[in-house]
């Protein structure tokens, strides 16, 4: 099955400044909100503290929820709208206050108090330490940045030097683009997050290897011809199954945003923002990679 006819030729290469800039642009902008907000939005997993999720039979008001949460003498506490039905929330409590007691129960407590215990349940209580929280920060920085390094080296060794730098800027792009995504939406930084953001360069590396392998074969198979004539025709060659792979991907990825539910609202956001930014970096960012090196070897 073939969306695009064999001898289609898009000139994708006479983009490559329009869309070199429009990266730039998305990335900044992703920056200038992580700033803005003070870095990114980090959930329990990775500062510490209690979240307590409740659902109430019927919708409720926030203000009301805070009058109890006052009754119980917790400081700092936050009410965040979690569906879309009024009658879910979660609740946050700073890492001074875990550090000193359980302060879940005083919470069903307060809600008690003011509801009565068949107005709401409590669906989940999470805790994490503040040593833990950093800790676990750390190392998932960690995760997404090797992973993104080890891939462009393995690019590297597998194809050539120029191939897995390509690669690497690319990675390193989907990921800035899609933190940025998160950033703007003041979407939470959790382990799921972080999860989405290890699929995200696993997927968008995937892409970027049948582009890159492509370009090789016809560099052995075009030798009189430049290399932004191969770099174009290699990319039309595989539009066709860069649109069937990526786009089912990203169909299934929109359901699981829009029906999977509140839980998975900012994993499933993350890699559909990921998954399209991939197919894009994969034509328009790694691909001007191995032209400009081409390039400087060339004044060299």
């Amino acid at each position: 099955m073939e969306l695009i006819k064999p001898n289609t030729n898009f000139d994708f290469v006479y983009y490559l400044k329009p869309a070199i800039a429009f990266s730039l642009a998305l990335i900044l902008i992703g920056l200038v909100s992580l700033w803005y907000r003070g870095g990114p939005n980090y959930g329990v997993d990775f500062v510490g503290g209690t979240v307590v999720h409740v659902k109430f039979t019927q919708p409720t008001a926030i203000a009301d929820i805070r009058q109890a949460l006052a009754t119980t003498n917790i400081a700092g506490g936050t009410v965040q709208d979690f569906g879309q039905g009024g009658n879910e929330f979660l609740i946050r409590l700073p890492v001074a206050e875990t550090e000193t007691e359980d302060v879940a129960p005083k919470v069903q407590q307060g809600l008690v108090s003011k509801f009565g215990e068949q107005a709401f349940e409590v669906r989940r209580i999470e805790t994490v330490g503040p040593k833990v929280g950093k800790d676990l920060q750390r190392k998932a920085i960690l995760a997404v940045a090797f992973s993104a390094l080890v891939m462009g080296v393995y690019v590297a060794v597998r194809f050539e030097p120029r191939f897995g730098i390509g690669a690497a800027v690319a990675l390193f792009h989907d990921v800035l683009i899609t933190a940025g995504a998160l950033s703007l939406m003041n979407m939470e930084f959790d382990l799921t997050i972080i999860a989405a953001l290890l699929t995200v360069t696993g997927f968008s590396v995937n892409d970027t290897v049948i582009v890159c392998d492509r370009i090789r074969e016809n560099m052995r198979k075009m030798r009189r011809e430049g290399l932004l004539n191969i770099i174009n025709k290699s990319i039309n060659e595989t539009l066709s199954r860069t649109i069937i792979t990526n786009g089912t991907a990203i169909l299934v990825v929109v359901v699981l945003y829009f029906l999977g539910g509140e839980v998975i609202h900012g994993f499933a956001f993350a890699l559909l923002v990921g998954f399209i930014v991939g197919t894009y970096s994969s034509i328009y960012v790694a691909s001007p990679i191995v032209l400009l090196w081409e390039k400087s070897g060339q004044r060299a």
